[in-house]
């Protein structure tokens, strides 16, 4: 079978990993994330749009300076151009998945840590999962 078909709540909220790139197609990429309390995603721009959906905990979406409270059934939509971050407020794990459009990671990437993550210069490298 082609494609990505799994229970993604229950995916997100089991990963414990910063980063973990589930599937890759050629227009998007769904990753799983998992921010430590006082965590944060970290400032960053992309030339691409995102899609973040909290499953558990409680945080704060920044989009161009503007803070929004968010948790577990939030979604955020992050349009290609905008300063964002994503930062856990909450004492327990803040458990999303993140879709990019176009991919934005290499394929399979898993990343157990935020530091983990930034001394990886990885990029999508034009390979999927299938």
């Amino acid at each position: 079978m082609k494609g990505f078909v799994k229970n993604i709540e229950g995916l997100a909220v089991k990963n414990d990993e910063f980063r973990r790139v589930l599937y890759t197609a050629k227009h998007c990429q769904l990753v799983v994330m998992a921010l430590k309390p006082k965590e944060e995603i970290g400032a960053e721009v992309h030339q691409l749009d995102q899609f973040f959906r909290v499953e558990e905990g409680t945080g704060e979406a920044v989009l161009d300076g503007v803070r929004t409270a968010i948790r577990a059934g939030f979604a955020v939509v992050v349009p290609a151009g905008t300063t964002h971050n994503i930062i856990n407020t909450g004492s327990v794990p803040l458990k999303l998945y993140t879709l990019y459009a176009p991919p934005n990671h290499r394929d399979g990437v898993v990343h157990h840590t935020r530091d983990e993550a930034e001394a990886d210069n990885e990029h999508f490298d034009g390979k999927t999962t299938e």
